[in-house]
């Protein structure tokens, strides 16, 4: 754990200073762009935050594979984390470029594709197992597919919901911080000999980078973190959440000697949770390609009725808009982890306090979001 503890402060304290230096930069260069018709702040920010993310993040990495615990050099044979790094840097180029210059969407939908497939093909990271209803393994042209385009589904996912201040960072913040939890309590409760594992460490590095941050990206923010940001952090998220789910052993998910007594656990609560964490996205995310399709439009034309606009729209203000976000988030990822630690742990009633918390919580959540501290807000209009 104190592995881990090193890498959230390093990756954190890196960010903040980088983010501060690129946005001086950008100031003083005057790189940001003007005011878009779908835009919700109304004075030009930059938007090269993700520059800052990416930095931090490579150093992270950088400091993993020289560091002399031996867990780490073993976490550096393996060709994923390369695979990663390389996928990564890709995004982030094509994600500056379309922060500059605002690029086609069939270039970055390219680059995503291409980025996705790095990782599956050379990095050798897909889903190999999918213990539901029976499935328990793929011919390896099915997992590679499957692979890529559960990777490029959360990349844009993350990208769609990235449009108030502070949304994308907070909400990455705290899926991670669930994810990270999950990650460590799932290794242990394998009888795993170590706890460091790829899911965790990229989880570790996404709550240093999310932190850092978030100072400069709060409400009102001085700097966006753009599109080279929002697909960074939808592609490790995906890869973190690949690299563990993807190669659990049915077999032991299912033993209830080995991993508790519920047959649900093992069919359905690993694989759910890594979704679970990035449902707010997921869910905007198809309800923009549905209604954009439906228009006749591309899926990646840009419109002003994504979730934060229509919440925007009810009369709540950007901060508390991002708060509801954040409520929803934490309460729907929270309920799943402690289904799983409750079942895990033996608890009597097993998913009591997991459901109780979260039909609570959403309860809770649902009163907020339909009670804004505003009744009357303009409308906004979809873009051209």
């Amino acid at each position: 754990m104190k592995q881990y503890i090193f890498i959230i402060i390093l990756t954190a304290a890196v960010t903040l200073v980088l983010a501060w230096g690129v946005w001086r930069l950008s100031l003083k260069y005057k790189l940001y762009p003007g005011i878009r018709e779908r835009d919700v702040h109304t004075t030009p920010t930059p938007r090269l935050g993700g520059i800052a993310m990416y930095l931090a993040v490579v150093l992270a990495f950088a400091v993993s594979a020289m560091h002399p615990d031996p867990r780490f050099a073993s976490f550096w044979s393996d060709p994923a984390p390369w695979a990663v790094l390389a996928a990564v840097t890709l995004i982030v180029i094509v994600g500056v470029a379309d922060d500059l210059w605002d690029l086609d969407w069939t270039i970055k939908l390219g680059a995503q594709f291409l980025a996705a497939g790095i990782v599956a093909w050379f990095g050798e990271l897909q889903i190999y197992t999918l213990p539901i209803g029976g499935i328990t393994g793929f011919s390896s042209t099915v997992s590679f597919v499957l692979t890529i385009f559960s990777i490029v589904i959360v990349m844009n996912a993350v990208n769609f919901v990235d449009g108030l201040d502070g949304l994308v960072a907070g909400v990455a913040l705290i899926a991670n911080v669930v994810f990270f939890a999950y990650a460590y309590l799932l290794m242990r409760d394998m009888g795993s000999a170590t706890y460091f594992t790829m899911a965790s460490f990229i989880a570790a590095v996404l709550i240093g980078a999310c932190i850092g941050f978030l100072p400069m990206n709060w409400n009102p923010a001085k700097m966006f973190m753009g599109d080279s940001g929002a697909l960074m952090i939808g592609l490790l998220m995906a890869c973190s959440a690949v690299s563990i789910t993807g190669s659990l052993d049915p077999a032991l998910l299912g033993d209830p000697d080995q991993f508790g007594r519920s047959q649900l656990l093992g069919a359905f609560i690993p694989i759910l949770l890594p979704i679970v964490v990035v449902m707010l996205p997921l869910l905007d995310f198809g309800m923009a390609v549905l209604r954009r399709m439906r228009a006749g439009k591309s899926p990646f034309s840009p419109d002003r009725k994504h979730l934060h606009h229509r919440m925007l729209d009810m009369g709540h203000t950007d901060r508390d808009a991002v708060l509801v976000f954040y409520a929803w988030t934490a309460v729907v990822s929270l309920s799943v982890l402690l289904m799983y630690i409750g079942t895990t742990a033996d608890w009597p009633g097993q998913y009591l306090p997991g459901v109780a918390f979260g039909l609570l919580g959403g309860a809770a959540c649902l009163v907020v979001t339909l009670t804004p501290t505003r009744r009357t807000r303009p409308a906004l209009q979809e873009s051209a």
